[in-house]
């Protein structure tokens, strides 16, 4: 991998190439005044998740001969991600590390620099001895300035280069980083991978096939694929998760985080995005337990630094520990009895239900075997000596309790000859007779105080999570040396921070501190080059990651949970084929010529060949209409809408604007104005053309405080990936005149289905493409039909739901019989309101898991069962409707 790795980030030598935006600052801790300053503000929201402004302090301008080219030069030498704050005065505020010149490929010599007293401060520039740092700088990072110059800044010199202690305000979109070569060369000569997680997704990683099986407690509420997930990360290597766009991933990989945790365990989160990172990271701090550390460039590294140094104390006592195991064994027990409450509940109506069925034979049964229908008959000792006695036999011992049963229920019923038939139809009869007494099953109550034991459960078990993350085990005192020596590190600059982080005893920090998150550049860069330091590497979006940038992550854990999705942006590889051959030949590496395709074979592709992939199948964001083409298109319409709903069923969420060739921008910047009432509004394109036009054009149409009201975003599809917004424009920047090759850039399945898929409640296409054809066309086509609900009428239901349907629909009701609701459905919808009409046919715990999901997404579900109206489907219609 070292030898197939870039040595080295190509470098901007000039940070206001092809007319980015670019400021002199009088006062480096302010903004700019005026159309420059609100250029800049309005770039800050329009991009506020990528943080593309920089501060630059001491600037280099001129030109120079640089890789044996005459090149033009303007940067700073020392850098820094900032936010404007509006106001009076628009002050910078830091968003991230002072950070050196990465034209200083020396880290050591680069954290020496960083060293200096008061670096980026204020009054820094004008201290003494400011120049002649300003001058060592320039010329340790191979740009030989003849002089170190004041403000004002005059012209570039033509033919050499001059320095500057001046401070600068400019845009950053492409941040350069060190290559890995160097980084992988270290791995290569360290001992213990082979048991990392790199080692196992190379070699195959069997696992636990009891996992699944396990009982998942977590603060979060769960789907059964995500406790899959969860179950599969305590005993596997290699776990892989995948799914489409909006079906829970982010979800999933928070409960795995705190499962782990919360098991002693230490977990490093890696993303391949700054802005994925800091969404995880949020999740995370949603939830009681670790405080989560923010290790790369974040805004909220100096607060966790403060936490850190706080009242750090002696830990959490044993004692409380013990109060919270308690509690929470109190909490699952409250909730055990209230499932126990339910399911029994349950079991009488599906009992009682069957009496129909029964009827015509319950005269012969009775005459059998009339002691099952004795009304003191004792039908659960019943039950369970007819169980045992149908139990197949295996060994002395359960042949003899086989035979006893059998002699025991005979005695009990006077026979043995269609004992089990007639206990059922004794068991439908008394049912249906109880129900009769205490007026049917009505379970409103009881769901109210399932829902109420579960919040519960989840808070205690968040408390006791929080309270373990910091027990008196995890802080001891070399535990509490390295959080505040960490603390010293964060507040750092970045290669400061890197040497600290290596000095740091790995054990005790990842014990007293077990969450760690950041991108992977991040954890190449910042963290100690450890093998299987944590307990488990998360690995997000990693079908965007490629296997040379992924293995220094999965070298640093015992075991990774791999998440992502083919079927979204993949990772782009400039390695060439011959490239890839020559050095496995060289290596010897023939046989994993199939993992080592680095060209091809993204970090997912790799563990999903090591380990069987977790599919989340049920979608949470999107209205169903908007997600529809890319379930059929892209999913074989394996996507589970748990977003179905009476009141987003039919909308038409999909909206095409034709426009002429040339007008698309204009006509985007319109339909922003259109929707500039509302707010969360995302403005994509696949073009980075298209993107820098759509930009400027909205910079010029809305002020700075219009774009920041209406949440508007704008930017590149590979920019939203990972992002969601209530409304997005897709500027598709395509007119039938364009080259093939621009059309296929456009229609790239991978790229089109991210762009169509970040849309929650709207997506507007604007395109000036009257013949569109392939996937754009078809998309477009499908865009122009609306949604047409088709769901069964009242009498496709059976039984029951069939007669309270027609009773409901001849009230006046609109209702649809057996409506699908991700992988649920509803027996009757009644306008908005779901119907249960008779016990899931998969049995109690399928009906406790419906209910708790569809409560979850909003819907109003009521009980409907028969025994309520004594099988009166008009009586139980009046009721309803009357209610």
């Amino acid at each position: 991998m070292a030898d197939l790795a870039p040595a080295r980030s190509e470098l901007v030598l000039d940070v206001a190439r092809a007319g980015q935006p670019f400021a002199w600052l009088a006062d480096p801790e302010r903004a700019p005044h005026g159309r420059v300053g609100d250029r800049f503000a309005g770039l800050d929201a329009l991009h506020r998740e990528e943080r593309v402004l920089r501060r630059g302090w001491g600037w280099v301008l001129g030109r120079a001969e640089i890789g044996g080219t005459l090149r033009r030069v303007r940067v700073p030498l020392v850098s820094q991600p900032v936010r404007i704050e509006r106001g009076l005065r628009n002050r910078l505020l830091p968003a991230g590390d002072l950070e050196i010149t990465p034209l200083l490929a020396d880290r050591a010599l680069a954290a020496r620099f960083e060293e200096a007293s008061g670096l980026g401060g204020p009054g820094w520039l004008t201290a003494p001895g400011t120049r002649a740092w300003i001058s060592s700088l320039a010329w340790a990072a191979e740009l030989p300035v003849r002089d170190v110059l004041s403000p004002p800044v005059t012209k570039a010199p033509a033919e050499h280069l001059v320095a500057y202690a001046a401070a600068a305000l400019y845009i950053a979109r492409d941040v350069a980083s060190t290559g890995p070569r160097d980084t992988l060369l270290t791995w290569a000569n360290r001992t213990g991978l082979e048991h990392t997680a790199l080692a196992a997704v190379y070699t195959g990683a069997p696992g636990d096939a009891t996992a699944a099986e396990q009982e998942v407690s977590s603060p979060l509420p769960l789907n059964a694929a995500q406790r899959t997930v969860v179950a599969r990360t305590r005993s596997e290597r290699v776990v892989v998760v995948s799914g489409p766009p909006g079906n829970g991933k982010s979800h999933a990989v928070v409960a795995a985080a705190l499962d782990t945790v919360a098991r002693g365990g230490s977990v490093l989160v890696a993303t391949q995005s700054r802005h994925a990172a800091e969404v995880l990271g949020g999740l995370l701090e949603r939830y009681p337990g670790p405080v989560p550390v923010l290790f790369g460039d974040a805004e909220r590294r100096d607060e966790i630094a403060t936490t850190l140094t706080s009242g750090l104390g002696e830990g959490v006592p044993p004692g409380r520990l013990a109060e919270d195991a308690r509690a929470v064994d109190e909490a699952a027990a409250a909730v055990r009895r209230a499932e126990r409450e339910i399911t029994a509940a349950l079991a009488r109506e599906a009992l009682a239900e069957e009496l129909e069925d029964w009827l015509p034979l319950l005269p012969a049964l009775r005459a059998d075997v009339p002691a099952a229908f004795a009304p003191d008959a004792d039908l659960q000792r019943a039950r369970r000596l007819h169980d045992e006695a149908a139990a197949e036999p295996v060994g002395w011992w359960r042949r003899f309790r086989r035979r006893r049963a059998e002699r025991r229920l005979r005695a009990m019923l006077g026979t043995h000859d269609r004992a089990g038939t007639a206990l059922r139809a004794a068991e439908s009869v008394r049912a249906a007779a109880e129900l009769a007494a205490c007026g049917g099953t009505d379970l409103a109550a009881r769901w109210d105080a399932l829902a109420r034991a579960d919040d519960a459960l989840a808070a205690a078990i968040g408390t006791r999570l929080r309270h373990d993350a910091t027990s008196a085990a995890r802080w001891d005192a070399a535990a509490r040396r390295s959080a505040a020596a960490l603390a010293a590190a964060l507040r750092a600059g970045r290669a400061r921070r890197r040497e600290a982080l290596a000095a740091l005893d790995g054990s005790a920090l990842v014990r007293a501190l077990p969450l760690w998150v950041g991108t992977v550049t991040d954890a190449e860069d910042l963290l100690p080059a450890v093998p299987a330091l944590f307990d488990l590497v998360i690995l997000d979006e990693a079908a965007h990651i490629d296997q040379i940038r992924a293995a220094p992550v999965l070298a640093r854990a015992r075991a990774a949970l791999v998440v992502g999705d083919p079927r979204q942006l993949r990772f782009v590889s400039f390695v060439g084929d011959a490239d890839v051959a020559v050095t496995l030949e060289t290596h010897g590496l023939g046989g994993y010529a199939d993992r080592l395709d680095i060209r091809r074979i993204s970090a997912f592709d790799l563990a999903a060949g090591a380990a069987a992939v977790t599919v989340l199948d049920e979608h949470y964001r999107s209205v169903p209409h908007l997600i529809e083409f890319s379930a059929r298109r892209f999913y074989d319409d394996r996507i589970a809408l748990v977003t179905r709903h009476p009141r987003t069923e039919g909308t038409d969420a999909v909206e095409v604007r034709q426009v002429a060739p040339g007008t698309e921008v204009e006509a985007v910047v319109e339909e922003v104005r259109r929707l500039s009432g509302g707010t969360g509004i995302g403005v994509v394109t696949p073009f980075r053309g298209q993107a820098d036009a759509l930009e400027a054009a909205l910079l010029a149409a809305f002020p700075v405080e219009r774009i920041e009201a209406m949440g508007l975003r704008v930017g590149t599809v590979h920019a939203f990936q990972g992002a969601e917004a209530d409304v997005v424009i897709a500027s598709l920047g395509l007119s039938d005149a364009d080259p093939a090759s621009r059309h296929r850039f456009a229609a790239d399945p991978n790229l089109f289905n991210v762009m169509i898929t970040r849309a929650r409640r709207r997506l507007v296409v604007v395109t000036a493409q009257q013949r569109p054809a392939g996937l754009i066309g078809d998309f477009l086509a499908y865009a122009a039909e609306p949604p047409r609900p088709a769901h069964a009428p009242p009498d496709a239901a059976k039984g029951w739901a069939a007669r309270l349907g027609r009773e409901l629909a001849e009230a006046g009701v609109t209702v649809r019989a057996d409506y699908p609701v991700g992988r649920w459905t509803v027996d009757l919808c009644a306008g908005e309101t779901g119907l249960i009409c008779r016990v899931h046919p998969d049995g109690p715990a399928a009906h406790l898991e419906r209910q708790r999901t569809l409560r979850r997404a909003g819907w109003d579900l009521r009980d409907a069962f028969p025994s309520r109206w004594d099988g009166d489907a008009a009586r139980a219609a009046m009721e309803i409707v009357s209610r």
